[in-house]
């Protein structure tokens, strides 16, 4: 009896035991204990979190890497988060969290990513850049779920609704007969346009065949430039250029020594001028002279008398020379003693 006893009383101390072991491990696995120490923990900051709720799950790169462990308000409306992650995970470059609807059904989640990731939302991006507090907390923000992307969605149906209605009552039988004439004109129009176009597309041929003729010019211009180059590279490079340099400053040297004897020739031309000047000046006084009756020189120049004195006077010595010859003893006397 004591035996049986016993057992009852083991058994039904082992049987709570076990209960209470269960209802420890289903505590701490319904609450994700970290007994091990394989989690490290993400400060996250946020204006908002939307239908984030404990337990959530953290993904990174598309993989659950975690859960949402604390949620709790802030100083200046701030909103912090608590995230739990599996030591073995490295976080991106710069991290930034998301917070988002991951289903229909009101499921949200975190996402872990890099800012360079984020959707190029101004307001998205605004709200990070603002989250923004240190080292150890990381900024957050929150995507807009789907019942507000529905409402967006429903505020613009009613405002593309409100201008179909406008449209439609602007849009009369007088408004769609004005609407054909404007397209009749625009088709006249286009035909105008059209024959523009292919006329200056002849136009533009024929200045494109000037330009490819005026193209070729530049391109024989630029080959002569560059022979010339050639030939002056040539000849600098056997001393030709230098040899030419040198002759033309010799050149020139020489055409200055030249002007400037040039300019003393002028010089003393011009002494000789003023003394010619002066010889002609004497030259003609003394004609004048000469010719006026007056005076030696005048007298014989202008008294013809003179010259017929002269030419008997000439006649008269011819024969007084011929009868000398004739007769020398006439006017000779020769005695010897």
């Amino acid at each position: 009896m004591t035996t049986s006893k016993r057992t009852s009383d083991f058994v039904v101390g082992l049987t709570v035991l076990v209960t209470v072991v269960v209802l420890i491990g289903g505590t701490l696995w319904l609450r994700q204990a970290d007994l091990g120490g394989r989690t490290k923990h993400l400060i996250v900051r946020s204006r908002d979190v939307g239908g984030v709720a404990l337990g959530n799950p953290v993904v990174i790169r598309g993989v659950r890497a975690g859960r949402v462990e604390q949620i709790a308000l802030g100083d200046n409306d701030w909103v912090v988060l608590q995230l739990g992650l599996d030591r073995k995970v490295e976080l991106p470059k710069d991290p930034v969290v998301l917070l988002t609807a991951s289903s229909l059904f009101g499921e949200w989640q975190a996402t872990v990513t890099s800012r360079d990731g984020v959707p190029p939302d101004r307001d998205l991006r605004a709200a990070l850049d603002e989250a923004r507090a240190g080292s150890d907390t990381i900024a957050g923000a929150m995507l807009p779920d789907i019942a507000q992307l529905t409402a967006v969605a429903g505020r613009i149906s009613g405002d593309v609704a409100k201008v179909a209605e406008r449209v439609q009552v602007a849009f009369d039988d007088a408004a769609a007969r004005e609407l054909r004439e404007s397209i009749r004109n625009f088709a006249v129009l286009s035909a105008e346009l059209a024959r523009t176009v292919n006329a200056q597309s002849r136009n533009l041929d024929r200045i494109s065949a000037n330009v490819q003729t005026g193209l070729g010019t530049i391109n024989d211009a630029a080959a002569r430039l560059d022979a010339f180059a050639g030939r002056v590279d040539s000849a600098t490079s056997r001393g030709e250029l230098q040899t030419i340099v040198t002759n033309s400053q010799n050149a020139a040297r020489e055409l200055v020594q030249a002007a400037q004897n040039l300019k003393g020739i002028t010089d003393r031309l011009d002494r000789t001028e003023t003394n010619l000047s002066r010889a002609v000046a004497r030259a003609d006084s003394v004609f004048a002279k000469a010719n006026s009756r007056t005076g030696t020189m005048g007298l014989i120049i202008n008294d013809p008398s003179l010259y017929q004195q002269s030419d008997s006077l000439v006649r008269e010595l011819r024969a007084l020379v011929a009868d000398v010859k004739k007769n020398p003893r006439r006017y000779v006397n020769v005695r010897v003693f």
